[in-house]
């Protein structure tokens, strides 16, 4: 009887150590059969697509589990969760999230995956911080007239909800921040109460989104979303298009992210506060060269932030408006900014690139039509803001 007894103690405490061991494992390990219901039942998930024989690899799962750890801890388990999938065991799945270099993080709400990968630090600290952050509510709320002024800014354009009262509780709002979650480096978003939720274009109106472009339209063109709040996907995809336009402005912070794909930029340099110039551009991009957005970035750059590739070109603030083509091999000048007017020459200056023509007047002389074109256009510059070969990863191309 005692021997039974013994025998029985021992299975309790291994199967209760077994328990603890799963228990603690707080990485689910996604595949291809599973990784969808994984994704549709929690709101954040965390992913590392990683390789077991890469280094970086090697060094960041210790502090990849311990982050898990601590967040599970701290969060509900259907509120976020943290994953890791084998890049050699599921070639298919690293397929299907484009992945090209190990680790690479990336971040799923609500079944929405994020464009922008996580490219911040890599200690367990760093990775519960940035998990926070997501979950954080990104909507600011305008309470008056000073408020508007003062928080909603021109570097981006702004969502604003017209709630009609304060609307924390109501499934609009629920839905409303869900996708600021998202879309937050993209549009910075607002919900208005009290005076600043009177205006004079949109008196008597309650329960409704407004995509106000603070760098171009005036609030007398702000766009109104027309459908229903509470169809999410269909709200996220009007406000992703708002968000997310055809000529996007470059910046330092999202630089590195635009640069990863490796397709051309033509970029625009204007002087702070040229807002004229801008107009004209997009314009011409939306009614002559929607076709290319495939082959190329269209940017707006501001000149003062971007004096160095300037520099480069022999070109200072008081030269611009000026558009400028980097292949991320050498930077080539469009002859005259006015020139975009006439039909078909800006899109006959990106076929030049693409028929190599920029590239060959670079090394033998510009075509005799062409002379206006510098015969030794720079060495790109924004070539230089791509991923580092620091950046804790490997790029498949590098193996």
């Amino acid at each position: 009887m005692k021997y039974l007894i013994t025998i029985f103690q021992s299975t309790f405490v291994f199967l209760l150590c077994l328990f603890n061991f799963s228990l603690a494992n707080d990485v689910i390990k996604l595949t291809s059969s599973n990784y969808k219901e994984v994704l549709n039942n929690h709101e954040l998930v965390f992913m590392n697509f990683y390789a077991d024989w890469c280094g970086f690899s090697r060094s960041l799962a210790p502090e990849f589990e311990q982050a898990a750890t601590t967040v599970r801890n701290e969060f509900d388990a259907k509120k976020v969760v943290f994953a890791k999938i084998d890049c050699e065991q599921e070639r298919d799945l690293a397929s299907e999230f484009k992945i090209s270099k190990y680790p690479t993080l990336k971040q799923v709400i609500d079944g929405k995956l994020f464009k922008n990968e996580y490219r911040g630090g890599r200690s367990a600290k760093a990775l519960v911080a940035h998990i926070k952050n997501l979950l954080k509510d990104p909507v600011v709320h305008l309470a008056s007239a000073s408020d508007i002024e003062s928080k909603v800014t021109v570097t981006k354009g702004a969502i604003i909800g017209y709630f009609g009262v304060e609307p924390n509780t109501t499934q609009e709002y629920q839905l409303f921040s869900k996708m600021a979650k998202i879309l937050k480096n993209d549009c910075d978003f607002f919900w208005a109460t009290g005076e600043a939720s009177v205006t004079h274009q949109h008196q008597g109106m309650q329960n409704f989104l407004v995509y106000k472009d603070t760098k171009l339209k005036p609030s007398s063109n702000d766009l109104i979303y027309p459908g229903s709040l509470l169809n999410f996907n269909q709200l996220f995809d009007w406000v992703q298009s708002q968000c997310i336009p055809l000529v996007r402005e470059i910046t330092f912070d999202n630089a590195e992210q635009l640069t990863e794909d490796r397709i051309p930029f033509m970029i625009l340099f204007y002087k702070p506060g040229d807002i004229e110039s801008i107009k004209q551009y997009t314009e011409v991009i939306k009614s002559e060269l929607r076709d290319e957005t495939n082959a190329i970035h269209f940017l707006t750059a501001n000149g003062k932030t971007f004096e160095h590739p300037l520099h480069h070109l022999s070109k200072s603030i008081n030269d611009l408006p000026l558009i400028v083509i980097d292949s991320f091999r050498h930077m080539y000048t469009f002859p005259k900014f006015n020139d975009i007017h006439q039909p078909g020459r800006l899109k006959q200056f990106i076929r030049d690139l693409h028929s190599g023509k920029l590239h060959r007047e670079y090394h033998f002389g510009p075509d005799p039509e062409t002379r206006e074109q510098p015969t030794s256009p720079p060495e790109s510059s924004f070539a230089k803001l791509q991923p580092s070969s620091s950046r804790y990863s490997i790029l498949k191309d590098e193996l």
